[in-house]
């Protein structure tokens, strides 16, 4: 997601640079540096309790409406304000259109119906959500046929029908237990939105920036983890990943010594995205979070085999 090192390095410089001659646009590109400045702990906290057990969805609602409320805002802010202003300058309009995604992606790892598992082929009940089966099971078995006992009088005082219960003497169906985030954005399908926005994400990286430059990588190295674990599409991940990389290392533009740097921490995740389930001890979980290394890389940076000369460094979560 947008709260990656790379992504907020460069919206933080594009607010600091837009500050006087755009103003406005600054101010909105400071919130949302603040919004995902205070979501990525909750993220963060979220996808490591997950990772406990990849066989359920964690129980921290908390966690999750937090979540679903900051991506609600970010989301709201890149729709009305960031993208009508950004037609003009590429960079940034390649980082709005990568935010719009991510936080269709926070919708889909954690508000999707149905929910998204971190292992395919399996949906588990969201937080909050009782299966009914569970209620019957419990305790007293069920219900197989048995005689209706003998009506007997209530001493219970019918209620008035302004005061609750049934009204007309008709009951009312209770409605079903909601996941408690519902109020915020409703349960529904997110991954086709979020499959565009990424697509429209990625071929603007393609059409105005070059092959190695961070943001571009950084929308590459977030779609890849979205058709991992959202889609469950792992080989088109593992063959984008290295489509990446290849151009990466095909890229003859040059660039500064931080940009280098962020984009080497970004090949170095795509290349653990690139093995990504193919056994040899793959945890299979977004690689990235809480990893670090020594840097290797070529006396050409970034030239010669894309296969072998991939650098080792760590990040933050890419989502």
């Amino acid at each position: 997601m947008a709260s990656s090192e790379v992504d907020l390095k460069f919206l933080g410089n594009f607010a600091t640079n837009l500050s006087e001659d755009h103003p406005l646009l600054a101010q909105q590109l400071y919130i949302l540096l603040g919004n995902f400045t205070m979501l990525s702990p909750f993220v963060i906290q979220a996808r490591k309790m997950r990772r406990l057990d990849t066989t359920r969805h964690t129980e921290s609602v908390k966690a999750y409406s937090r979540i679903i409320w900051y991506a609600r805002e970010a989301l709201k802010v890149v729709e009305e304000y960031v993208l009508p202003m950004v037609a003009s300058y590429s960079e940034l309009k390649v980082l709005a259109y990568k935010i719009r995604a991510s936080c269709y992606h926070l919708y889909v790892l954690f508000h999707n119906q149905p929910p998204i598992s971190l292992k395919g082929g399996q949906v588990h009940t969201p937080p909050g959500l009782k299966s009914p089966r569970a209620k019957l099971d419990k305790g007293k078995g069920i219900d197989r046929g048995s005689p209706t006992p003998p009506e007997r009088p209530s001493s219970v005082q019918p209620t008035h029908p302004l005061e609750g219960g049934p009204v007309g003497g008709v009951e009312i169906p209770q409605p079903p237990v909601e996941f408690a985030p519902n109020f915020l954005v409703p349960a529904e399908d997110y991954r086709p939105v979020a499959l565009k926005c990424f697509q429209e994400a990625t071929a603007l990286a393609e059409n105005l920036l070059w092959g190695s430059h961070p943001l571009r990588l950084s929308v590459k190295v977030e779609f890849t983890a979205f058709l991992y674990d959202c889609l469950h599409e792992r080989d088109r991940s593992r063959q984008l990943a290295k489509a990446t990389i290849a151009e990466v290392y095909n890229a003859q533009e040059g660039m500064d010594d931080e940009m280098f740097e962020d984009a080497a921490q970004l090949v170095s995740i795509l290349g653990r995205m690139m093995r990504r389930g193919l056994g040899g001890g793959d945890s299979g979980s977004t690689p990235g979070a809480g990893s670090s290394g020594g840097r290797t890389t070529s006396p050409s940076r970034f030239g010669g085999n894309p296969q072998v000369a991939v650098p080792n460094l760590g990040m933050q979560n890419p989502i």
